[in-house]
């Protein structure tokens, strides 16, 4: 009697390593092979002598799924079942790659490379001989051992396993032994009639290959190719825009790395929406915007909205217009009014996006509107995407990327700091009530792995170091330049600090001294600013309660106060470090607009408010002062240019909008008064006297300029004191300071001779952070027959004929502007640090130092620019001669009066930082290097991958080839010498069932050093001539380690448990509680595990969910609850468990040994 194999109570394995002992050949038939199985039969196999005679013969047949067959069998045109060369072909080229894939499934082990090695080398000396039946399907398992026996020459196992472990040794199978000779005998027939069949193909060599390109290989693999393998791999999304977009022929003169940009840019619109375009300044970010808005018109037959600044609107339509695009230009200043009534526009290119970091802001919202309205795809363009905040990039991405959208990934710094795996995720959920695969959720992260992450998918940022080092090309005295399509060469100029010294005295007689004396700092700091913390005066319950239009205003004051209040100080600080007559044309601006509101609460009239707006007071998007007409005295975020229809109010001193400070007689302080108190009662009494008159003005001509709230609102007397104290005060300073004269002005005087006699034929462009200030120098630079001079503020109606008249050569028009008209020096605001080529200029002068140290990058930036000629950038900033602890002092007192009184100024403001003192002593010092801060920032993951591939490709073109087709799974070793933030270990890359890049460095004990993919992928760099050295023996074992790290944090991420309300999380949560209190007791069967891995894993289905919702709101308790989702699993009632989510699995793609060689 046969015996019956069932691998339960007889296995076959045993048996059959038993039979094949003394052997001295066998004949295999299988439907399937697994190459890794081989090994727990290669022993026996290899006594063998080898030849077709003394080896095994292996015949694998043809699977045909079942709908094939069924398909095959009623077919209506049969064939007569024979089958041609070119079939052959294709079905053993089908199954090569069938076997190359077993070898990339799954993780390595040191016994499986053993015994792939081993099957290689059977195969190779034909101790095992593979050929595949390829007539029609096999299905049949046969085993034939033929062995030195008379009694039984011949073992048969004939049955249903195939040559796996499985198959040899696990349940499921049923297999019986043939010993009959005549039995035997016809089975050695039949097989032997297959086995010489023509359809029968031999391909064990081709196997052998297969092997030895494996991770399994034999020869070492150099550390280089894993290295370059990485960058491949995170690349692809710039590579794969390479093949899928094409350059249009107007912008074939754009450099590769521009080129580069616009195809990988395109690549992430296509796929994800939007991008943002983050280079720094100079490196062409308008041109790289407009090449991927001609791309998406071409390709995709779509028209470009483009929105910017208003001062860059001319540029922009220069560029539509050059470019025939289909668009239109639109200031962001016109956005809300425009936008609601706009026809539909496909792509939304914003320049600048940066400034939209404000959610709450109205621009920002009708922007975000008519995106999502109209689904336009979103191209942000900005030089600094971010500042100090990472929430400047996530305010930029909810242009397009809805907050709840679900971007298959998830924060897993963030993650793992809370807990780690599904405990961290569930105490996300429970903490921030938001899905954690959402932008939301990043917006809760501090950890620059997760924004890298992110990033990566949506940015393309690169630095000037990046371009040097990756694009440009070296010239024979070492210089770095890129060369245009006509051969010309723009280099790369060093950026070269240099001080201008002006003395401060300590005599009263010195104006300067004056103004930073300890009165006029004390006075700022101790201000109330009533006017702009109104909300703190409301009366919460006022005789005559407040409209709802009035409520909404008040709410406004109640938002804003804090943040207005830190402002207007920093505001009145930085005119003081500006210029003595900014200064002062603020302190008069802040005094009469205190006595308007004076007038108004005395008379029991109406209060004109102005904006409440940050924006307004933030020196980096408007350079007037917030106390005058032309800024606060409308709401800038509905400022139309709509002048012609509502006309603007008068100059609040009635001296015209660019007035100069008041004289002493104007303010009442002329000289002869021998009383102090007399000339500040005079002083007063003038203002009183403006103020009446202005405030009859604004009630009549300009009453639409305002929000007008009844002084009744507010505590009148306590608001009067503080206003009226605030103002007594100011006049104070007045009085301290005296009248402004230029003639004494020492700053004023050094910058005429640098510009007289230091560079008295040189372009030099000249910043401030202030308008007035421009219009001073401008006065009195032209009064000191200074010519060709003018100045640019925001409020100049078109900044690109200027630009154009000083920088005609890089805007292209040098045909267009002579001689006479061409300017020599340009004073500008910070309004021309943005978006704007100035780069025939190749000097420029800081007169005041912005407070946000990013703010001097970018005005080097506006001429150190793609096309700059010279070799080094002048960069001039004034200082105090005795030197900057003033400055530095005054800084940092008023940093502590913010801090006291909780006013947040806003991420803008740098000067909150530790090393802004080591910045302005660098500057004093003329330390080079001080300007390039911009080099420190990252580029974008994506973008440093694929220079690293391009790189090593252009260089070693056969490496492209090489790489490509290197199997995953590949590995290497190099030597390393262990650190405490490097040690020895493992460098693993894998992609995640989402498709997402995993990288982990874990050490010899298998914990995790690093998920940074940045941190991994420069670990792994080397040379091409770095030699790899064997594998240590732990290796596997660690990747093992790796992939088990990557695939549970994958597993736990696939969970989407949605809001904590919710039926499914309501119900884990339940569960998982539950299941700890009972541990080890019987109520925890494997039933209930399994169904809690489901609802975390997979989404509940619509009748699970009504029935959980009942029973939850029923009171239902836990054990119930625990019964009702197993009898829902086991009924298949619970989860929509689809085959395609139960199938994914990681893969690795390779991994990098970092061990000493000793």
């Amino acid at each position: 009697m046969p015996r019956i194999f069932d691998n339960i109570d007889l296995s076959l394995l045993p048996i059959l390593r038993e039979t094949l002992k003394i052997s001295y050949r066998a004949d295999f038939c299988v439907g399937y092979f697994n190459l890794r199985g081989w090994r727990r039969i290669d022993d026996l196999i290899e006594q063998y002598v080898g030849s077709e005679n003394a080896c095994c013969r292996l015949l694998i047949g043809m699977q045909s799924l079942p709908s094939d067959e069924v398909h095959a069998a009623f077919s209506l045109s049969n064939g007569d079942g024979r089958i041609d060369n070119s079939s052959i072909v294709r079905f053993k080229k089908r199954m090569a790659a069938e076997f190359r894939q077993q070898l990339t499934i799954g993780a390595p082990t040191n016994q499986d490379e053993a015994g792939l090695r081993r099957l290689s080398h059977q195969l190779k000396t034909q101790k095992l001989i593979i050929k595949l039946f390829l007539r029609h399907s096999l299905h049949a398992k046969l085993y034939l051992v033929h062995r030195h026996d008379p009694n039984t020459p011949t073992v048969g196992f004939l049955g249903s396993s195939n040559l796996t472990l499985p198959g040899l040794a696990k349940q499921g199978e049923l297999n019986v032994d043939i010993l009959d000779h005549d039995a035997c005998n016809k089975l050695q027939k039949w097989f032997s009639d297959r086995w010489q069949d023509y359809g029968c193909v031999d391909i064990s060599q081709e196997l052998a290959e297969i092997i030895d390109q494996s991770w399994a290989r034999q020869e070492l693999v150099s550390p280089y190719y894993i290295y370059l393998k990485i960058a491949y791999h995170l690349s692809h999304e710039a590579i794969a825009g390479l093949s899928e977009f094409r350059i249009p022929r107007e912008f074939n003169n754009l450099f590769d790395f521009q080129k580069a940009a616009v195809q990988l840019a395109a690549r992430h619109v296509t796929r994800r929406g939007g991008v943002l375009v983050g280079d720094v300044v100079g490196l062409g970010k308008t041109l790289v915007g407009t090449a991927l808005a001609k791309i998406l018109q071409e390709d995709c037959f779509l028209e470009t909205l483009i929105i910017c600044p208003k001062n860059l609107v001319s540029m922009w339509q220069e560029y539509v217009n050059n470019y025939r695009l289909l668009a239109e230009v639109m200031p962001i200043s016109q956005v809300q009014n425009k936008l609601p009534k706009l026809r539909r526009y496909r792509v939304v290119l914003i320049d600048e996006s940066h400034n939209l970091r404000n959610r709450e802001g109205k621009r920002y919202r009708a922007i975000t509107e008519y995106i999502a309205t109209n689904e336009s795809k979103c191209i942000l363009l900005s030089a600094t995407p971010y500042n100090k905040s990472y929430l400047d990039l996530s305010a930029q991405l909810r242009l397009f990327v809805p907050e709840d959208q679900d971007l298959g990934l998830r924060p897993e710094a963030l993650i793992n700091e809370l807990g780690g795996s599904s405990i961290g995720e569930l105490e996300f959920i429970r903490k921030h009530q938001c899905s954690v695969r959402s932008l939301a959720a990043f917006e809760k992260s501090e950890h620059p792995d997760d924004w890298r992450e992110l990033m990566k998918r949506y940015m393309v940022r690169r630095t000037r170091s990046f371009i040097k080092d990756n694009y440009a090309h070296t010239d024979e005295t070492g210089r770095k330049y890129l060369e245009f399509a006509d051969g010309r060469r723009s280099y790369f100029p060093q950026r070269l600090p240099r001080s201008l010294k002006f003395p401060l005295q300590g005599s009263n007689t010195d104006f300067y001294s004056r103004l930073y004396s300890e009165l006029v700092v004390e006075v700022i700091n101790q201000l109330n600013l009533p006017r702009y913390g109104l909300g703190n005066y409301v009366i919460a319950k006022p005789k005559l309660p407040p409209t709802d239009t009035e409520q909404r205003f008040l709410n406004s004051l109640f938002r804003g106060g804090r943040r207005l209040m830190g402002f207007s100080r920093t505001n009145l600080f930085k005119r003081l470090e500006s210029s003595g007559v900014a200064f002062i044309q603020s302190i008069e601006r802040h005094i009469l607009r205190n006595f308007i509101y004076l007038y108004a609460l005395e008379n029991g009239l109406d209060i004109p408010i102005g904006t409440q707006e940050a924006e307004l007071l933030d020196t980096s998007n408007n350079d007037e002062d917030a106390d005058s007409v032309a800024a606060a005295l409308f709401d800038t975020e509905t400022e139309e240019d709509d002048s012609d229809l509502t006309p603007q109010p008068p100059s609040l001193l009635e001296k015209g909008e660019n007035s100069k400070p008041l004289s002493l007689q104007e303010r009442g302080l002329e000289r002869g008064f021998p009383d102090e108190d007399e000339k500040a009662s005079k002083t007063e009494k003038l203002f009183r006297q403006r103020a009446e008159s202005i405030y009859q003005e604004y009630t009549t001509r300009y009453q639409r300029r305002f929000k007008w709230l009844r002084s009744t609102l507010f505590d009148i007397k306590k608001l009067k004191r503080d206003l009226l104290e605030d103002a007594k005060a100011l006049i104070n300073i007045l009085q301290q300071c005296g009248e402004w004269n230029p003639q004494k002005d020492e700053k004023l005087a050094a910058l005429i001779k640098l510009l007289t006699k230091t560079h008295p034929q040189d372009k030099v462009l000249i910043f401030t952070q202030f308008a007035d200030t421009v219009r001073y120098l401008e006065d009195n630079l032209q009064s000191s027959h200074i010519t060709n001079v003018a100045g640019v503020t925001g409020q100049s109606k078109d900044p690109t004929i200027m630009t154009g008249r000083f920088s005609p050569v890089s805007n292209g028009k040098r045909e267009q502007i002579s001689s006479s008209d061409e300017l020599r020096i340009l004073i500008a605001t910070d309004v021309l640090s943005e978006g704007h080529n100035l780069q025939d200029c190749a000097i420029i002068v800081n007169w005041d130092l912005p407070w946000a140290i990013i703010r001097l990058i970018q005005r080097a930036g506006r001429v150190d620019r793609i096309g700059q000629n010279a070799d080094k950038i002048l960069c001039y900033s004034f200082l105090p001669a005795e030197g900057v602890e003033r400055i530095i002092n005054l800084r940092g007192r008023l940093r502590k009066r913010l801090q006291e009184n909780a006013e947040v100024v806003g991420t803008d403001e740098a000067f909150f930082e530790d090393d802004d003192a080591r910045v302005i002593l660098d500057l004093y010092n003329e330390k080079s290097g001080v300007l390039d801060g911009e080099e420190d920032t990252e580029v974008d993951l994506t973008s440093e991958a694929f220079q690293i591939w391009k790189k090593a490709t252009d260089n070693n073109p056969g490496l492209k080839k090489t790489i490509e087709e290197m199997q995953n799974v590949v590995y290497s070793t190099r030597a390393h010498t262990p650190q405490p933030v490097q040690p020895e270990g493992v460098l693993l890359y894998m992609k995640t069932t989402e498709g997402n890049d995993s990288l982990i460095y874990v050490d010899r004990d298998g914990n995790s050093v690093t998920q940074s993919q940045l941190a991994v992928l420069r670990v792994a760099a080397c040379e091409e001539s770095t030699p790899a050295i064997p594998r240590d023996k732990q290796h596997h074992e660690l990747v093992n380690k790796g992939a088990e790290l990557i695939a549970e944090d994958e597993k736990n991420a696939g969970g989407q448990l949605g809001r904590p309300s919710g039926a499914r999380f309501r119900s884990y949560e339940r569960l998982k509680s539950y299941v700890q209190e009972m541990k080890g007791t019987l109520f925890v069967s494997e039933e209930l595990l399994k169904a809690i891995d489901e609802i975390y894993r997979y989404p509940l289905r619509q009748s699970a969910i009504d029935s959980l919702n009942r029973q939850l709101r029923s009171g239902i308790n836990n054990q119930q609850l625990a019964e009702l989702v197993v009898a829902l699993q086991m009924d298949d009632r619970l989860c929509i468990v689809t085959e395609e989510l139960e199938k994914r699995e990681p893969q690795i793609i390779c991994s990098l040994g970092l061990f000493s060689n000793s």
